[in-house]
């Protein structure tokens, strides 16, 4: 749910609402900060599910 659900709805299920937001940074636009801002979040919420469930698993051959 981490690692797929949340980006997924961070991305493309917000990007309706962010459309409409009209704030600048730097004369880049919202929705384009929002889309980067989203490859950073993704890779934060892939390494809790990797702490989570996954750094405790054994490895195998």
């Amino acid at each position: 749910m981490i690692g797929l659900v949340l980006p997924f709805v961070g991305v493309i299920g917000l990007i309706p609402f962010t459309n409409g937001v009209t704030w600048t940074l730097w004369n880049i636009p919202f929705l384009y900060l929002w889309i980067f801002a989203w490859f950073i979040l993704t890779s934060v919420c892939l390494a809790i599910c990797w702490l989570c469930f996954d750094r405790h698993r054994p490895e195998t051959a």
